[in-house]
């Protein structure tokens, strides 16, 4: 059953009021104004690391947002694409090494990269740049990128690329495009993944048959993997990719072309994965994250997926077997298009809204019973 979440009033300039399934909850907003922001990140001392899709990297602190930070290599502003997502390295407190994910160019070709850099102590510049991954098959489409980072316990990365507009990319063994990637944080292959010799897979796959997985995440209770990612007209997913496996895009899919042409053979095919839950119709998901906090205990354990199409916050709860078993829809055309979801270290949810006047949000608990 999917619940609405429905607004209480509020003052002008306090905090929106929201009654839900659970909690009442509070959404204030922390910045505005932003172009495009894309990513959202806590820094050590309480501040917001930001992207804008155009290349700026910004920190917002104390309601103020700073100028661009000198040194974020060029990105390619090419239809999805742009400066994507940021990642802080575990040990960021003292390396100051943070991950970038963005759209390159090359020519009037186009593809994703990964790279790394120090941030200042002021956080005014990177530098010490070096780019650990380029996907190896460029196209003039603009569409698909992924690609946010998840760092392991172990500080190796996953990543996810779409399959750049092209579907039977995805199901190339020789081809970055859709696919969950796995590196090293200096960009080498890591023991454990299922192709390392290059034989039977590009040695940085981990698994396959992945549209366009814009979310992705590991689970710090269970060290599960998970990603959302958009499907067609219909079909956008939630997996959680096993090493060598392959989540069928496009030869299985729960859903259509835009055209209402079926795609593939159907929803289920030997030798492919289904996925752990799907929408149809699509919400468009940008990102997913696994509530742990003190500030909600009655989420632990839950999926918090933002959306664009529908302009809310899918939170899914899970049974003691992992599997979803319900839905509640939150803020639903109240923010506009939520591209981010990141659950702070206080245990409030932070939202990054889309488009070029986007806004960084805060979702905190009321003192009011629900």
């Amino acid at each position: 059953m999917i619940l609405l979440a429905s607004p209480s009033l509020a003052c002008a300039q306090e905090p929106a009021q929201f009654s839900t399934e659970k909690v009442s909850v509070q959404v204030e907003t922390l910045a505005s104004g932003l172009d495009n922001p894309w990513s959202v990140e806590v820094m050590p001392d309480g501040a917001f690391i930001i992207t804008e899709l155009g290349g700026s990297l910004r920190i917002i602190r104390d309601g103020k947002t700073s100028a661009p930070i000198a040194g974020v290599p060029k990105v390619a502003r090419q239809g999805q694409g742009g400066l994507l997502d940021v990642a802080l390295s575990p040990d960021f407190e003292t390396s100051r090494t943070l991950f970038l994910s963005m759209a390159v160019a090359n020519g009037s070709r186009y593809g994703t990269a990964l790279v790394r850099g120090e941030l200042s102590a002021d956080g005014k510049k990177l530098s010490g740049v070096k780019e650990l991954f380029r996907m190896n098959k460029f196209t003039g489409k603009g569409q698909h990128f992924g690609s946010r980072i998840s760092i392991a316990s172990d500080g190796s990365l996953f990543f996810g690329i779409g399959d750049r507009g092209e579907r039977d990319r995805a199901q190339d063994m020789r081809d970055h495009a859709g696919a969950i990637l796995h590196i090293e944080p200096d960009g080498s292959i890591p023991a454990d993944n299922p192709y390392r010799d290059g034989k039977d897979g590009l040695p940085e796959v981990w698994s396959k048959g992945h549209r366009n997985p814009q979310g992705i995440v590991i689970d710090p209770k269970n060290h599960q993997l998970l990603t959302v990612e958009h499907g067609a007209r219909g079909g956008d997913e939630i997996n959680a990719p096993q090493p060598g496996k392959n989540y069928g895009w496009p030869v299985i899919t729960y859903g259509k072309d835009y055209s209402g042409v079926e795609i593939g053979v159907g929803q289920a095919a030997e030798g492919y994965e289904q996925p752990l839950y799907y929408w149809d119709p699509s919400i468009a998901p940008g990102a997913i994250d696994v509530y742990h906090g003190a500030m909600f205990p009655q989420w632990d354990g839950n999926l918090l997926v933002s959306a664009l199409k529908y302009q809310l916050l899918a939170r899914l709860e899970r049974d003691e077997t992992g599997k979803i078993v319900s839905e509640e829809r939150l803020f639903e055309g109240e923010f506009g298009r939520i591209r981010d979801v990141k659950v702070a270290p206080d245990g409030a949810v932070l939202l990054v809204t889309d488009g070029d006047s986007g806004a960084l949000l805060r979702v905190s608990a009321t003192d009011k019973k629900s």
